[in-house]
């Protein structure tokens, strides 16, 4: 089998429009695929919902702006890239938009990005290929990148991002600006929740079946993906999305981050 180089990943036609891209990191060896939940395979702590007077989490303590108050976007000491990833019918949309919402700030679909031949393949019921998908995450990252030109606090955008060189792909960003980073918001279920999910939407391309396909190619993050904050997104919309709003706070929080009008 030909090996691939990184020409075949990153064609030379984005070179010549004077970008540059890094080849990602190879993917990890594969993993066990037999167990049905990412909590299974998740090397780093879960943030869940409360219990009674405890928090599951020191993330869940945290203040959040309310969807309907925030009025600007929080700043701080860098700029950011949230992606809310995980597997179909892990709630990425629902989350982001909420987000969106919360902290005022830019948010990309991702399946916009698709090209009609990649929904179509999906719509069909077939698997996107990693040569599907390369040009796809690049558009997605450069979008990202442009839309913190004029938003430098940060923006949302949603990706499944199953494998570690889809991610890899997306941390690009950060290469060439140290101010810029990356955080996969990463929402864990099981494939049953998610089956059911699924086969209650009403005209989407996704089929439940397309699931199961999605759990077969998860690498779930490892330790060394400090970057990803992992989700319980078992439970109620309004509760996962509570949570993701809990640890993205968290982090600015750390960061230093200066709350717009809330």
């Amino acid at each position: 089998m030909k090996r691939m180089s990184t020409d075949d990943l990153f064609p030379k036609d984005y070179s010549a429009a004077g970008i540059t891209y890094l080849p990602p990191t190879p993917p990890p060896p594969p993993k066990d695929h037999h167990h049905s939940t990412l909590a299974s395979k998740l090397h780093f702590p879960i943030h869940h919902k409360a219990h009674g007077n405890k928090m599951a989490s020191s993330a869940a303590t945290t203040h959040v702006p309310s969807p309907q108050a925030s009025q600007a976007a929080p700043t701080s000491r860098h700029k950011h890239i949230w992606v809310i990833t995980g597997p179909a019918g892990c709630g990425k949309t629902s989350v982001a938009e909420y987000l969106h919402m919360a902290f005022a700030l830019p948010y990309l679909e991702g399946d916009t990005f698709h090209t009609p031949e990649n929904i179509a393949k999906m719509a069909a019921g077939t698997p996107l290929t990693d040569a599907d998908r390369w040009d796809w995450l690049i558009l997605l990252r450069e979008h990202a990148l442009h839309t913190l030109a004029s938003s430098p606090s940060g923006v949302i955008i949603t990706c499944s991002a199953l494998k570690r060189k889809y991610r890899d792909v997306l941390r690009i960003a950060t290469y060439h600006d140290p101010s810029i980073h990356v955080h996969f918001v990463f929402l864990n279920a099981s494939e049953a929740v998610l089956m059911d999910r699924v086969r209650g939407r009403q005209n989407h391309y996704m089929k439940d079946y397309m699931v199961h396909s999605q759990f077969l190619s998860l690498e779930a993050p490892l330790e060394d993906e400090t970057d990803v904050l992992a989700v319980d997104a078992g439970g109620a919309s309004a509760e996962v999305q509570k949570l993701a709003a809990e640890v993205v706070m968290g982090v600015l929080q750390r960061d230093g981050v200066v709350a717009g009008r809330v």
